[in-house]
């Protein structure tokens, strides 16, 4: 079939094979061109591994430090008449240069919440890697099935103690106009915070200790946004910020949990970037648009292969991590600078529907989108027939 895009709103509904593959090779080729840290990871989880900055750190861990990498995510299948989703295309394209690299690699497709693939990760570490000295936990979803009770929580994009209403970037009709959003109930909060918090990232912690397969002085990460002042309204103080705080004290717990064999565990708090997630999030498409605006011209702008490079020479692998005041890896402090947030500040008061390709980089912001789904890559021919059926090699 002749694949296009097909975009709702913020969603796209399917993927370009050749052109997810081709945006792995991108940032495979990026990250073998730089220079790594000297302390490497040798065996790594990543929870999460298939979109993002969770195939990014596994992008960086395997071809990066010659790591040996387990990835687990929740992607659609692809049929005759159907496409993928996008993190199983680029979890078969990664899976593909692995192999023809030499790299020990394997992947589970199914829901990481639960307890049956947890076991079924611990048993393909304990038979072919023995212990894992990293765990990414790189984990995005709408909602969360409790493993023990049942209990389905859901997660709300919502401010807390007052309804909020702000600019916004309408991406379906290309206009700047402005949405309200009300404000969130106990029962909200606490469902987001039971998504989208550290409780899972706790419960693979203790089931890997568990089952003796974490190494001594292992490390683990969870990555977070925490913006500044602008989006803080709809992200940092709101139902989003709490989850995230949770994230914080999990932290403190893995690490306490686990001083019997060194673990340290972070929160890693890294750019805002174009994802499925954030393009769902009233604010972050203008704010981002602006960013790239001002973080492109300064030449200072990361994207999430850029970011996790960057992460594991200057904070994991280094003796002298960049932590913040809240104790977080601190991989975001470009995009915090007060001069750059003033700059983007400005950007978000004066630019309107007719400045909108003047003021902000909105013309980048829909490419980094649609590049997400395998779709506005120069090196594709997107007029091709091709056959969306795409294998993963290795998939357990």
């Amino acid at each position: 079939m002749v694949i296009k895009p097909k975009i709702r709103g913020f969603i796209c509904t399917n993927a370009h094979p050749a052109g997810c593959e081709a945006h792995v090779n991108e940032q495979i080729a990026y990250v073998k061109s730089q220079t790594q840290a000297a302390d490497k990871p040798k065996n790594v989880l990543v929870i999460g591994a298939s979109t993002g900055y969770g195939l990014a750190s596994r992008i960086t861990a395997a071809f990066g430090n010659n790591a040996k990498t387990l990835g687990v995510f929740f992607e659609k299948e692809p049929t005759e008449k159907k496409t993928a989703s996008a993190g199983w295309y680029n979890t078969a394209a990664f899976q593909k240069a692995a192999d023809e690299a030499g790299l020990w690699s394997k992947n589970i497709n199914g829901d990481a919440f639960s307890h049956e693939l947890k076991a079924k990760a611990i048993n393909i570490i304990k038979e072919e890697l023995g212990k894992v000295d990293l765990i990414i936990y790189s984990l995005a979803s709408p909602r969360r099935t409790d493993p023990d009770t049942g209990e389905v929580y859901s997660s709300t994009l919502k401010p807390i103690g007052q309804g909020v209403t702000t600019k916004n970037l309408n991406t379906t009709k290309r206009i700047i106009d402005s949405v309200s959003v009300e404000a969130a109930n106990e029962a909200e909060i606490q469902g987001t915070v039971d998504v989208m918090g550290g409780a899972d990232w706790e419960l693979w912690i203790k089931a890997l200790s568990e089952a003796d397969v974490l190494a001594e002085n292992f490390k683990t990460t969870a990555y977070t946004y925490i913006g500044k002042k602008l989006t803080w309204p709809i992200y940092g103080h709101a139902t989003i910020g709490r989850a995230k705080e949770d994230l914080d004290r999990a932290a403190k717990a893995i690490t306490e949990s686990t001083s019997s064999v060194n673990g340290k565990a972070y929160v890693t708090s890294l750019n805002a970037v174009v994802t499925q997630a954030s393009s769902a999030i009233p604010i972050m498409p203008l704010y981002i648009s602006a960013m790239f605006k001002v973080m492109k011209s300064d030449g200072e702008y990361q994207g999430c292969i850029e970011q996790i490079q960057s992460l594991f020479v200057e904070n994991l692998y280094n003796d002298s991590p960049r932590l913040d005041d809240e104790g977080r890896l601190s991989q975001n402090y470009k995009e915090l600078d007060d001069s750059v947030q003033d700059r983007i500040q400005h950007i978000w008061d004066t630019v309107d529907t007719d400045t909108i390709d003047e003021l902000t980089d909105y013309a980048g912001y829909h490419n980094e989108f649609l590049k997400l789904f395998g779709f506005g890559i120069d090196s594709v021919d997107y007029e091709a027939d091709i056959n969306p059926v795409v294998e993963i090699n290795n998939l357990v």
